[in-house]
């Protein structure tokens, strides 16, 4: 991915453009993960953005995989984009990875064994007043999302931070979370593969995830909300009007 990235630049001026490239790139990407995860553990199964679901001889364990979220970031050659991998036993994630390559950050968490970045322990952010927070979100956009419906929320929660930033890579912006960089996050509609690491890493560096309903189906809905035990019953309120 640093390699395609750097051709991205002289890709602007090409008319045939540069979203052909980075589908390839994404697909590239992919099917480097897949072999080295199967090598690794053949009996998995796989959840993967681009080539779908298949299933391994091991029932109820697969990875579920983004091998570049990011993508419009990556297009426009905006350095912040990610790989996402997250592993999930009978329905529960039990593990997940995302890296940045650009930076070379690393965020790690297994399932009671605590968060990393690197070889660093994360916690989430401690701030208790969600007056003082930094929050983080997908903005829908031409052909994505209920707009009518995110602008309520977006209203209600700008009246409220300290800030809120819009990156456009949810993996990466979930680990953030986790490290304590964001405070907060919510989006909706997305994958399993863009929520799926980041939602352990969370909790594993302390934090509280949710979907919108303040359940725990995330996967499912597509939506989340991300905090730590006091701003994420502030932040759901605010975007659910509640």
């Amino acid at each position: 991915l640093i390699r395609d990235f750097g051709e991205v630049e002289r890709l602007q001026v090409s008319e045939k453009g540069p979203a052909n490239f980075v589908s390839i790139a994404d697909t590239k990407a992919e099917r480097v993960i897949r072999e080295e995860l199967a090598r690794a553990r053949p009996t998995f199964g796989f959840l993967m953005e681009e080539s779908g679901e298949s299933a391994g001889s091991e029932a109820g364990v697969r990875w579920i995989v983004d091998p570049l979220d990011g993508t419009t970031n990556f297009l426009h050659g905006i350095p912040y984009f990610a790989i996402s991998i997250a592993l999930e036993r009978d329905g529960e994630i039990v593990a997940g990875v995302v890296h940045d390559p650009i930076r070379d950050e690393t965020f790690w968490a297994d399932k009671g064994q605590g968060a990393f970045q690197n070889d660093e322990r994360i916690r989430v952010s401690g701030r208790r007043r969600i007056a003082d927070a930094v929050v983080t979100t997908g903005i829908p956009h031409r052909g994505r999302g209920d707009h009518a419906a995110y602008l309520p929320q977006l209203q209600r929660v700008m009246g409220t931070v300290a800030g809120i930033r819009r990156t456009g890579a949810a993996a990466l912006d979930l680990a953030y979370v986790a490290a304590g960089r964001y405070d907060g996050f919510w989006e909706e509609g997305l994958a399993p593969w863009d929520l799926a690491a980041g939602l352990i890493l969370i909790k594993e560096a302390g934090g509280f995830v949710s979907d919108l309903d303040g359940g725990q189906d995330m996967i499912g809905t597509g939506g989340v909300v991300a905090g730590n035990q006091y701003l994420l019953p502030a932040l759901r309120d605010l975007i659910t009007g509640a």
